[in-house]
């Protein structure tokens, strides 16, 4: 057999474990990047694999390629939606935060290791950053829902705080090597990394989308690629002229995963795809650079420094810098243990050793020891955590399939399927009963075996699968209408209006969306608008504030019947009080 051909089955059989490994660490709680580095090391050449591998520059390689798909990949998931409810917590997080982080482990890495102190924080920079894959991917497999303040700053935080990390490492590298001076030059790169970054992050991800709607290949699978290069340009020039590349790539992601694009959730699950198999193939790579033989000599150490940093650095580090937010002692608690360690500490652990750092094995060594306590033991009780402080939320309703409308123009629309539970608002509604609103259909009823055309007289039945056609901003209302019967929060966003249909009673729009105008339940939208603003004062855009909800007269036809009433919320807080 050829070399490439014995290359690409290895390859192949690797990235088959590591999927199958997925699912295991979804059973047990325990990240899947602790199983990839461990498929890696029984690879290796102290495992039964026996592969030999210990080129250090084409694992940088691969890490720093992949490093940039995974942070191109958490902005394209990030919304915009939670930075704006949570930026200012999570941007201290993410650089004061990492910054103490790093300073903190470095003093307690300096004294353990008996290294020096320069060393010691360049060791505590490598661990500084918290991985947002990690994070989340544990709070998923344990099925934990958190409060969304919280979810947004951990998002947030995590998603962009490996720039930060990625800085203060490659800084200190120039400073322990010589080439630059601790002090005004080192502020001067930090400066420089983070403004050219930031300025080529946004100019491509906005030249992206403009390229993308405005390019019309015919090939719809051509699309994804194409932004994937535009993603790997923002990176390459943000590095050419002096800027960070890592921030750059999160940056034009956040810009084009928040704007309206053609094939967006194709090009959406490609690349949610390439992040898997950039941490699958970075983490496997990594892992064959591991003698566990070696480990073993780090063990003590390397568990008191991972002591220091869980216990000691990242609680100080988060009191530092959220405590001007009023967070009570719960989430200050919860915000403190999330700290798991996963990509960004194991890929610069290499830097080091490339450009010759005293100690750099050691470092490596011992940061490698680190992000395996950390994410196995901070991941295993990260769920269990969160329900002890009674920080868990229940689950909201999500459709199990979406489906895109695909095209090559702007169809801005979802086709989503809800399925209908006992404790389901809709259970046992007629379809004119559930209060839906405008530009929302449903296409068709799936029950058992049969599909059943909807009409108004067609009954929600308990296990059925209602299929609707919406548009995207739609789609808040219509959870609420499908939610369970014990979720009573109103979770919509504020100032954006909502159209209803006139004929929508008092009582559907407490029942389904908790909003309470002291009316008659029998009385409908129409007739509560007449009665507050009477006949002679209705007219087209006529609106009457009720509390935090207000609600306007959308469409008037020539007869001056009200066809359509706008919903809007003034103050979300209060939203599911009575008006």
């Amino acid at each position: 057999m050829l070399q490439i051909d014995s290359l690409i089955l290895i390859t192949g059989v690797l990235l088959l474990l590591g999927i199958a490994s997925s699912k295991f660490s979804a059973r047990l709680g325990v990240p899947v990047l602790v199983l990839f580095l461990g498929l890696g090391m029984l690879a290796g050449s102290e495992g039964i694999g026996g592969i030999e591998f210990e080129n250090y520059e084409l694992a940088h390689a691969i890490g720093t390629v992949a490093l940039a798909l995974i942070l191109f990949d958490g902005g394209l998931s990030t919304s915009l939606a939670a930075v704006r409810s949570a930026w200012k917590p999570s941007v201290v997080l993410a650089t004061w935060g990492v910054l103490v982080t790093s300073v903190v482990t470095g003093l307690g890495a300096a004294w353990i290791l008996n290294i020096p102190l320069i060393e010691g924080m360049l060791l505590g920079s490598i661990v500084g950053s918290t991985d947002a894959a990690a994070v989340f991917a544990v709070l998923r497999s344990g099925g934990v829902h958190l409060q969304k303040r919280l979810t947004s700053i951990l998002e947030i935080e995590s998603a962009s705080n490996d720039p930060m990390a990625i800085f203060l490492t490659i800084g200190l590298i120039e400073v322990v090597t010589g080439q630059m001076e601790f002090g005004p030059e080192l502020l001067g790169l930090f400066a420089s990394q983070m403004f050219f970054g930031a300025l080529v992050g946004l100019a491509i991800g906005f030249l992206t989308v403009w390229i993308v709607n405005h390019i019309n290949l015919e090939v719809a699978g051509m699309y994804p690629v194409l932004v994937c290069a535009c993603a790997l340009f923002a990176f390459g020039l943000a590095a050419l002229i002096g800027g960070s590349g890592f921030l750059a790539t999160y940056l034009a992601g956040l810009i084009i995963g928040n704007s309206s694009i053609v094939f967006k959730r194709g090009i959406l699950g490609f690349h949610d795809a390439g992040a898997w198999l950039g941490q699958i193939a970075m983490f496997v790579v990594l892992g064959l650079l591991i003698f566990p033989h070696q480990l073993i000599a780090v063990t003590g150490r390397g568990l008191l420094v991972a002591l220091v940093l869980i216990f000691v650095a990242r609680p100080v580090a988060v009191l530092l810098s959220v405590f001007m937010f009023r967070f009570n002692w719960r989430e200050l608690v919860f915000l403190s243990w999330v700290g798991l360690k996963g990509a960004v500490p194991i890929t610069l652990s290499i830097f080091p050793l490339l450009f010759g750092v005293p100690n750099a094995k050691l470092i490596f060594d011992v940061v490698f020891f680190i992000v395996v306590i950390s994410a196995a033991a901070q991941g295993w009780s990260l769920p269990y955590l969160a329900r002890w402080l009674g920080l868990e939320i229940p689950a909201p309703p999500q459709a199990p399939v979406t489906l895109e409308l695909s095209s090559l123009r702007h169809i801005e629309g979802d086709i989503v399927d809800f399925t209908i539970t006992d404790d389901s608002r809709a259970a046992g509604k007629l379809v004119r009963e559930l209060a839906l609103p405008e530009g929302v259909v449903i296409a068709i009823v799936a029950r058992d075996q049969k599909l059943i055309p909807p009409q108004g007289s067609t009954r929600i039945e308990p296990g059925d699968h209602v299929i609707l056609v919406m548009h995207p901003e739609r789609r808040a209302l219509v959870n609420r209408v499908f939610a369970r019967k014990d979720v009573t929060r109103l979770d919509l966003p504020e100032h954006l209006e909502f159209p209803l249909r006139a004929s929508t009673t008092v009582g559907e729009l407490e029942e389904f969306y908790g909003i309470n105008l002291n009316a008659p339940s029998s009385t409908t939208l129409d007739q509560v608008l007449r009665d507050h603003l009477g006949n002679d004062t209705l007219s087209l855009g006529a609106c009457v504030a009720f509390g935090p909800i207000k609600l306007s007269v959308r469409t008037l036809n020539p007869g001056g019947v009200i066809e359509r009433v706008g919903l809007e919320i003034l103050s979300n807080g209060s939203a599911s009080q009575s008006a």
